[in-house]
Formats: C-alpha cells, structure tokens, sequence
C-alpha cells in the first residue's frame, strides 16, 4: 500500500480497510489517527475561543496553543504513513535471500535497522499524543466554556493513543539487540505513562470544573 494514498481516503475507506484481513492501517497508524482526532478537538476549542470578546485577554495564548496544535495534527498525520511505510519496509527485508552465511549476517543486520525504525516511529507518535495533552491541559482553564468539554475529549483520546501506540513498541522491543536502546525506550515508556495520566487527570478535573 502507498502510505500516501491513505489521505484520500473516506473515513469509510479507512474504517474498512482497518477491519479487513489487510495488515495496514495497524495498531500505530489507528493511534496516530485517534491523536490527529485528539489534536483536532484542541485546534477546534482554540478556534472557537479566538475572536471572542470574552476571550480577549487569552487571546494571544490560546492562539499560541492553536499553532502548535496545528503543527502537532500535522506530525501526527506523518506519523500514521510514516507506520504503514515502515511495515512495508519490515516485510521488504523479511524476503531477503537468506542461502549463505552472508546473506544471512546482511538480513539480520537490515533487520534490526528495521526493528528500531518501525520502533521509533510509534513512539514518535505517543510522543506527540503526549504534545496534545500538554496542549489540553493548557487549554482547559482558558479556552471557550461552551465547547469546554471537547478539551476532555482531546485529553482521553491523546492519553489513550498514546498508550495505544506503546504497544506497537513494545511489540518490537524484544527483538532488538541493542540493549542500550532498549533501556532508554523502556525509560521514556515509563515517563510518558507517568506524566500523561497526571496530566489527563488534572485537565479533565479543569474541564469538569468548568461545565
């Protein structure tokens, strides 16, 4: 599949093909979507705030939050074709010839290269998730009372995505030799769990706060 073909996709499209026995879009790319949904929600209640009157002296932050919400919605939509590209690469060195010692030692070596790369990408994607919560939870006290509640949202998808795209981590991990690597995907693992729901739970305190 063309990793860049997915964006002209109907949402119908995308819900099919994921339920289908097709290995793409997967765990990564479906978190990456439920991210993007996140960071929109966050751009939305930004939009909806800025330009109001009663708003005006939030304005300047809120616009700051819209931004690098944008900027986050966007990495996110890399992230997923990115996952789907890095699946077909995995499966490319899979089919390497395997008949000599030679080839052998050349197909491990490609497929450890793989195995971290189809390892960064979805933490790449938890990483951005996080982005988005840190986002909400900036949003949450400031942002448009009347939409306040799509800030709860946003946080519950990212914090969820997040943990979500773990998995297409932690799926890999063991495979990889480098155990240097592993340490510090494992640490990070632990800080963004750790942080993240922090932060969720006092973003949707924020919000509850202020329905």
């Amino acid at each position: 599949m063309d990793s860049n073909q997915i964006w002209q996709w109907t949402t119908e499209d995308f819900l099919t093909v994921s339920a289908s026995s097709s290995p793409t879009p997967g765990g990564g790319s479906v978190s990456a979507y439920v991210g993007a949904l996140a960071a929109s929600m966050t751009c939305m209640v930004a939009n909806l705030t800025i330009g109001k009157e009663k708003y005006k002296e939030v304005e300047p932050k809120v616009k700051e939050i819209l931004a690098q919400a944008e900027m986050v919605l966007d990495l996110l939509k890399k992230g997923l074709s990115q996952d789907i590209a890095e699946f077909s690469n995995f499966m490319a060195v899979l089919k390497l010839p395997k008949g000599t010692e030679e080839e052998k030692a050349m197909r491990a070596n490609k497929l450890q290269e793989v195995l971290v790369s189809a390892t960064d990408t979805p933490l790449g994607i938890a990483q951005n998730c996080f982005k988005v919560l840190q986002l909400a939870q900036e949003l949450a006290p400031i942002g448009n009372k009347g939409a306040i509640s799509d800030v709860g949202v946003a946080a519950y998808l990212a914090e969820n995505a997040l943990k979500s795209a773990m998995l297409s981590v932690d799926i890999n991990l063991p495979q990889i030799k480098d155990q240097g690597y592993q340490e510090r995907v494992k640490a990070e693992r632990t800080r963004l769990f750790e942080q993240a729901a922090a932060i969720c739970a006092e973003t949707v305190a924020v919000v509850q706060s202020r329905l």
